[in-house]
Protein backbone atom coordinates (compact mmCIF):
# COMPACT_ATOMS: atom_id res chain seq x y z
CA UNK A 1 0.00 0.00 0.00
CA UNK A 2 1.37 3.35 -1.08
CA UNK A 3 -1.25 6.06 -1.84
CA UNK A 4 -2.63 8.20 0.76
CA UNK A 5 -5.94 6.74 1.12
CA UNK A 6 -4.08 3.28 2.10
CA UNK A 7 -2.03 5.12 4.32
CA UNK A 8 -5.16 5.71 6.15
CA UNK A 9 -7.22 2.73 5.88
CA UNK A 10 -4.42 1.09 7.65
CA UNK A 11 -4.27 3.82 10.28
CA UNK A 12 -7.81 2.99 10.81
CA UNK A 13 -7.76 -0.29 10.78
CA UNK A 14 -5.19 -0.57 13.12
CA UNK A 15 -6.57 2.04 15.46
CA UNK A 16 -9.43 -0.76 15.20
CA UNK A 17 -7.83 -3.42 16.52
CA UNK A 18 -5.52 -1.75 18.64
CA UNK A 19 -8.51 -0.74 20.54
CA UNK A 20 -10.16 -4.12 20.57
CA UNK A 21 -6.65 -5.35 21.66
CA UNK A 22 -6.31 -3.03 24.70
CA UNK A 23 -9.37 -4.73 26.21
CA UNK A 24 -7.89 -8.30 26.68
CA UNK A 25 -7.18 -7.63 30.74
CA UNK A 26 -11.06 -6.60 31.27
CA UNK A 27 -12.05 -9.66 29.07
CA UNK A 28 -9.62 -12.10 31.38
CA UNK A 29 -12.87 -11.02 34.02
CA UNK A 30 -15.71 -11.59 32.07
CA UNK A 31 -17.19 -15.26 32.46
CA UNK A 32 -16.95 -16.23 29.09
CA UNK A 33 -14.30 -13.77 27.92
CA UNK A 34 -11.48 -16.78 27.65
CA UNK A 35 -13.50 -17.73 24.77
CA UNK A 36 -12.71 -14.29 22.85
CA UNK A 37 -9.36 -14.17 23.97
CA UNK A 38 -8.96 -17.25 21.82
CA UNK A 39 -9.43 -14.85 19.07
CA UNK A 40 -7.21 -12.24 20.25
CA UNK A 41 -4.39 -14.26 18.81
CA UNK A 42 -5.67 -13.99 15.20
CA UNK A 43 -6.23 -10.78 15.58
CA UNK A 44 -2.72 -9.86 17.02
CA UNK A 45 -1.56 -11.86 13.77
CA UNK A 46 -3.95 -10.00 11.64
CA UNK A 47 -2.34 -6.91 12.45
CA UNK A 48 1.23 -7.98 11.96
CA UNK A 49 0.17 -8.27 8.17
CA UNK A 50 -2.31 -5.59 7.82
CA UNK A 51 0.05 -3.62 5.66
CA UNK A 52 -0.49 -6.51 3.19
CA UNK A 53 -3.79 -6.38 2.93
CA UNK A 54 -5.65 -4.30 0.15
CA UNK A 55 -7.94 -2.55 1.52
CA UNK A 56 -10.81 -0.67 0.48
CA UNK A 57 -13.06 2.02 1.79
CA UNK A 58 -16.14 -0.10 2.16
CA UNK A 59 -13.92 -2.32 3.92
CA UNK A 60 -12.72 -0.18 6.83
CA UNK A 61 -16.07 1.02 7.11
CA UNK A 62 -17.03 -2.81 7.60
CA UNK A 63 -14.46 -2.93 10.30
CA UNK A 64 -15.25 0.37 12.07
CA UNK A 65 -18.29 -0.77 12.46
CA UNK A 66 -17.87 -3.94 13.60
CA UNK A 67 -15.14 -2.68 16.75
CA UNK A 68 -18.44 -0.03 17.21
CA UNK A 69 -20.90 -2.85 17.64
CA UNK A 70 -18.12 -4.92 19.26
CA UNK A 71 -17.52 -2.34 21.61
CA UNK A 72 -21.72 -1.33 22.21
CA UNK A 73 -21.63 -5.32 23.12
CA UNK A 74 -19.25 -5.31 25.96
CA UNK A 75 -20.72 -2.41 27.74
CA UNK A 76 -23.00 -4.07 29.86
CA UNK A 77 -20.80 -7.26 30.60
CA UNK A 78 -16.77 -5.20 31.27
CA UNK A 79 -20.02 -2.71 33.74
CA UNK A 80 -20.71 -5.86 35.60
CA UNK A 81 -17.31 -7.46 35.89
CA UNK A 82 -16.19 -3.73 37.53
CA UNK A 83 -19.02 -3.48 39.67
CA UNK A 84 -18.79 -7.00 41.34
CA UNK A 85 -14.89 -5.79 41.35
CA UNK A 86 -15.35 -2.78 43.42
CA UNK A 87 -18.23 -4.48 45.23
CA UNK A 88 -15.55 -7.35 46.93
CA UNK A 89 -13.20 -4.31 47.61
CA UNK A 90 -15.50 -2.44 49.71
CA UNK A 91 -14.78 -2.26 53.91
CA UNK A 92 -18.14 -3.51 55.04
Amino acid sequence: MTDSNSVSYLVRITNCLQTILELEPQLERLEHGNSLLDEFAVLKSFLQKIDEVDLSEADVQRIESATANFLKELQAPLARAESSKSKGRRLQ
